[in-house]
């Protein structure tokens, strides 16, 4: 007997309700826009500046005895991180310790480093500081923008990809729907003030292509079916195309989060800012492919008179069960 996380069939109408959906992601964007500009982001080092000091010692590392002998001394955001090569010796353990930038300083103080030496040595006597540099609020917004235009570029790309493979109406429907994947995304953020650093910018990223690669499966459907089905209503043929494929969606989303999930549980401090976004970058990413981006589509309407058919339509994986 096989297990099914949905039945082999299904007929749900995905449009019923259509208006409560988008009703539904524009007011979250507009909460999402509204925390962004009272609170902002909590920026990490990487966009706020800091120090960053590259330890060496004989014994093995333990991150939360580090953090407990510094936390004393009131550096604010401390990120501790083990480096792991194999290059190193066996007796060789490496850690990255990065200080925000103090009030009113480019960087942490000489002073302050000592002190931050002296504090480890206290439960690591062998302990060295093989290098220490620091990141300035120049590079650090010059870090931001770069970030921002990563993003920008990425959903650009994606405009004309899915412009060129399918039609317009298509393009804005997947665009609509990335777009609202990442404010949504940078708006649980800044409401839960989960720090924001290099690392999110991957997620984000990353949260781009899965929900991309989720919708273009849809509109494939969508696109078949609209050459099977010539004289069905285009809500038909999207309800269709979104029951046929819903099997695999559901199936690769569950798959996903169960990973992430683990590594949000186990995989400690380190990484659990970007899984994080990944997890809600997963669960908003297959939400909008079935109810942003075909819903711009149903609203914008698409041409019926293709006359060629295409060899590529469909996709091998869209009637997996799940």
């Amino acid at each position: 007997m096989r297990l099914r996380l949905v039945p082999k069939e299904t007929s749900f109408d995905f449009f019923s309700r259509w208006k409560m959906w988008l009703g539904l992601s524009a007011l979250l964007m507009v909460v999402g826009f509204a925390s962004f500009a009272i609170q902002g982001l909590n920026f990490g080092i990487d966009f706020r500046g800091g120090t960053t000091i590259r330890t060496e010692s004989t014994q093995p590392v333990d991150v939360g005895t580090y953090r407990g002998a510094i936390e004393p001394l009131g550096l604010g955001d401390v990120s501790i991180t083990e480096v792991f090569d194999p290059t190193f010796d066996e007796d060789e353990y490496v850690t990255m310790i990065r200080i925000q930038a103090q009030e009113g300083a480019e960087s942490v103080t000489a002073e302050m480093v000592e002190n931050v030496h002296a504090a480890l040595k206290s439960v690591e006597p062998d302990i060295k500081f093989v290098s220490v540099e620091s990141v300035g609020p120049k590079v650090s917004g010059e870090l931001v923008q770069t970030a921002v235009l990563a993003v920008a570029l990425a959903i650009g790309a994606v405009l004309v990809y899915i412009w060129l493979r399918f039609e317009w109406q298509f393009a804005l429907g997947a665009v609509a729907a990335l777009v609202h994947d990442v404010i949504l995304t940078i708006g649980v953020f800044s409401e839960l003030q989960i720090k924001f650093d290099l690392a999110i910018i991957a997620a984000l990223l990353t949260i781009v292509g899965y929900s991309l690669n989720d919708t273009v499966v849809v509109f494939d459907r969508v696109r078949e079916n609209l050459r099977k089905y010539k004289k069905k209503d285009l809500k038909e043929v999207l309800n269709l195309s979104i029951n046929e494929t819903l099997s695999r969606t559901v199936m690769t989303s569950v798959t996903t989060l169960l990973a992430l999930i683990s590594l949000y549980v186990l995989g400690g401090d380190v990484i659990r800012g970007f899984v994080f976004a990944m997890i809600w970058g997963v669960i908003v990413g297959t939400y909008s492919s079935v109810f942003v981006a075909s819903t711009i589509l149903l609203w914008l309407g698409v041409k019926r008179d293709w006359t060629k058919p295409s060899n590529t339509s469909g996709n091998q994986f869209a009637n997996i069960d799940a």
